[in-house]
């Protein structure tokens, strides 16, 4: 079992986790968005190998943070909050 790292828990094991998606794969807006565009964003992924930028949502607290993965050897970075603490509500 591989364990993660959420910024408000600690380290907790990943079956507490669900992923989000690429970091940075942001939704397009606007009423004219092609039907090619909207396939991209649902269906295309970077998959890389090596270091990803991931967004990933805790399920016990709620939360949604970024964390740097290793696709290779499956290591991971501890989480960082989207949000900066003194923004928060």
């Amino acid at each position: 079992m591989q364990i993660f790292s959420c910024p408000f828990c600690g380290p907790r094991p990943e079956y507490e986790f669900h992923f989000g998606g690429d970091l940075g794969n942001h939704r397009p807006e606007g009423a004219d968005v092609s039907p090619e565009v909207w396939a991209q964003y649902l269906h295309f992924r970077n998959n890389p190998k090596g270091i990803a930028q991931e967004i990933w949502l805790h399920m016990t607290c709620g939360e949604i943070f970024a964390m740097q993965r290793d696709t290779v050897s499956m290591a991971a970075e501890p989480g960082q909050p989207l949000i900066p603490e003194e923004t928060r509500p």
